[in-house]
C-alpha cells in the first residue's frame, strides 16, 4: 500500500495540533479544572506538559516516522528479531478505539447544542435532558461518525489536510472572540483569581495524577495518534522543534477555554465543580442571559463541534490506517467498516444514561466514565511509559537511534544533557504517578 503524506509542513503541525485540540481541551480541561482546584491544577497541567508531554511527543513522532507504519506495524520495523515490543501496537489500537467509544458522544453532544442555538430552541435546553433522551443521544452519533468518516473517504491530502486546516484557522479566530467577551462579564476578577492564582494547598498527589492523565488525554499521547501523523512527514524538520509547536497550540486553546468557561461560572454562579456537565451548562446559561446569546450561542458550539471534528478525524484516520495495513482495504472500505464497527461500540455511551444502565465505579458513573477509564487513568500513561522505554534502552530501539530520527533536519534538537529527562525523569514519574492513581481512584 503506497504510503500517504502531508503537502506541507503547515499541514502537518495543525492536523497533529487537531489531534491534539479537541474536546480535551475545551470540555474536559475546564471541568477538571474545576474540581481541582482552579490554578493549583493549572499550574501542575503546564508543568506536565513541559516534563512529561513533550519529550513523550517527540518520542512517539520520531517513531511514527522511522518505521513509516501505523501502531500495529510499527514495531516490527524498528525492534530485534525476537522482541514483543509490537504488542503495544495491539494496546494503541484499542485505546484509540476506546477514546471514539465516547467521543464521538461528545461531538455528537457538541452538533446537537449547535443546532438548538442556530434554531433558536434554548429556552429548555439542559445537559441532563439531552444525555437522557435516547433518540437525540443515537441521531448526532450517528451524524458525528458519518461526518468524520466521510471527510476520510476522501484521499488524505484532499480530506483530512485541507478540511482540518480550516477548521483550525476558525478555531483560533473564535477562541480569542469569545475569550474577549468573557473578560467583561461582571465576575471576571473572581473568575479569572481561581483559574489562574494557584492554592498550593490543594495540590496532591491526586492533583498531580489527574494533571499528568490530562496532559496526556489532550495531547493524544500513548496510543499512537501522533506516531502515525509522524510517520505522514519528512526529514527535513527535527521533531522536538514540532513538538514544541504543537504542544505550544493544544495549551493556547486550553488556555483560552478557561477564560471563556470561569468567568462566566463566577458571573452567573455556577459551580465550577459541576463535571462534565459544566461546559454545557455555563455557556447555555451565559447565552441564555445576555444580548445577542442565540448568535454567540451558535458560534461558540460551531467552535466546539470544530474542535471535537479535528481530534475525530485525526484519531479516525489513525484507526483506519491501522485496520488498512492489516487488511490492505481501500480507504472506501475501510472507512464504511470502521464507521459501522465504532458506531456500534459508541452505541453503549450514547444510551448508557437512559438504556444501558451500568455504574462501574462510583455513584453516578456511567459508561463514559468507563471508557474514559480505559483509556485516560490506563492506556495513554502506560502507552507513553512504553514509548519511552523502547527509545531510550537498548533492549527495545535504542537512545542512539531515537536521536538520530529525531534530529534529522533543522530545528529544535535533542540534546545530550536532555539524556536524563528522556530515559529517567519520564518513565520514572509516569509510572509513579500511574501506580499511585489507581491505589487512590474513587473505584466505589
Amino acid at each position: 500500500m503506497e504510503r500517504e503524506s502531508f503537502k506541507s509542513r503547515l499541514g502537518f503541525i495543525l492536523v497533529s495540533a487537531g489531534c491534539a485540540i479537541g474536546c480535551g481541551n475545551v470540555w474536559k480541561f475546564p471541568w477538571m479544572t474545576g474540581q481541582y482546584g482552579g490554578g493549583g491544577f493549572v499550574l501542575v497541567y503546564v508543568l506536565c506538559l513541559l516534563l512529561l508531554g513533550l519529550p513523550s511527543m517527540t518520542m512517539e513522532f520520531a517513531i511514527g516516522r522511522a518505521a513509516q507504519a501505523s501502531p500495529v506495524k510499527m514495531y516490527q520495523k524498528l525492534e530485534k528479531p525476537g522482541q514483543k515490543w509490537h504488542i503495544h501496537g495491539f494496546f494503541a489500537l484499542l485505546g484509540n478505539i476506546a477514546l471514539m467509544a465516547f467521543y464521538t458522544v461528545v461531538t455528537g453532544w457538541m452538533i446537537y447544542y449547535f443546532v438548538r442555538f442556530v434554531t433558536g430552541q434554548t429556552a429548555e435546553l439542559g445537559f441532563v435532558q439531552m444525555i437522557t433522551n435516547p433518540g437525540v443521544n443515537v441521531v448526532y452519533l450517528l451524524i458525528a461518525v458519518v461526518l468524520g468518516f466521510g471527510v476520510l473517504s476522501f484521499h488524505l491530502q484532499r480530506g483530512l489536510e485541507t478540511v482540518t486546516k480550516y477548521l483550525m484557522t476558525a478555531l483560533f479566530v473564535l477562541m480569542l472572540v469569545l475569550s474577549i467577551h468573557s473578560a467583561t462579564l461582571p465576575g471576571a476578577g473572581e473568575g479569572l483569581k481561581f483559574y489562574l492564582v494557584p492554592d498550593f494547598g490543594k495540590i496532591n498527589g491526586s492533583v498531580i495524577v489527574a494533571a499528568m492523565n490530562q496532559a496526556f488525554f489532550t495531547l493524544s499521547i500513548g496510543i499512537g495518534s501522533m506516531a502515525i501523523f509522524g510517520s505522514y512527514i519528512g526529514k527535513d524538520r527535527a521533531l522536538l522543534g514540532e513538538s514544541v509547536n504543537v504542544i505550544l497550540l493544544d495549551t493556547f486553546v486550553a488556555i483560552m477555554a478557561g477564560f471563556i468557561i470561569f468567568p462566566a461560572c463566577f458571573t452567573f454562579d455556577i459551580e465550577v465543580d459541576a463535571g462534565p456537565g459544566l461546559l454545557f451548562n455555563t455557556m447555555a446559561t451565559v447565552f441564555n442571559n445576555m444580548a445577542g446569546g442565540r448568535i454567540w450561542g451558535s458560534l461558540f458550539f460551531l467552535f466546539m463541534v470544530f474542535a471535537a471534528l479535528s481530534t475525530e478525524l485525526a484519531v479516525f484516520e489513525n484507526i483506519l490506517a491501522c485496520i488498512r495495513e492489516l487488511t490492505g482495504w481501500s480507504r472506501v472500505k475501510g472507512c464504511i467498516v470502521c464507521g459501522v464497527g465504532i458506531f456500534l461500540l459508541s452505541l453503549t455511551t450514547a444510551l448508557g444514561y437512559s438504556v444501558f444502565h451500568f455504574q462501574p465505579f462510583a455513584d453516578g458513573s456511567a459508561w463514559l466514565d468507563f471508557w474514559d477509564f480505559i483509556v485516560s487513568t490506563n492506556l495513554l500513561p502506560l502507552g507513553a511509559l512504553v514509548f519511552s522505554l523502547f527509545c531510550c534502552f537498548k533492549a527495545g530501539w535504542g537512545w542512539d537511534n531515537f536521536v538520530k530520527e529525531a534530529n534529522a533536519g533543522k530545528g529544535l534538537k535533542v540534546q545530550n544533557w536532555m539524556k536524563p529527562v528522556f530515559c529517567y525523569v519520564v518513565p520514572i514519574c509516569i509510572a509513579a504517578l500511574y501506580v499511585y492513581g489507581l491505589f487512590t481512584f474513587q473505584w466505589k
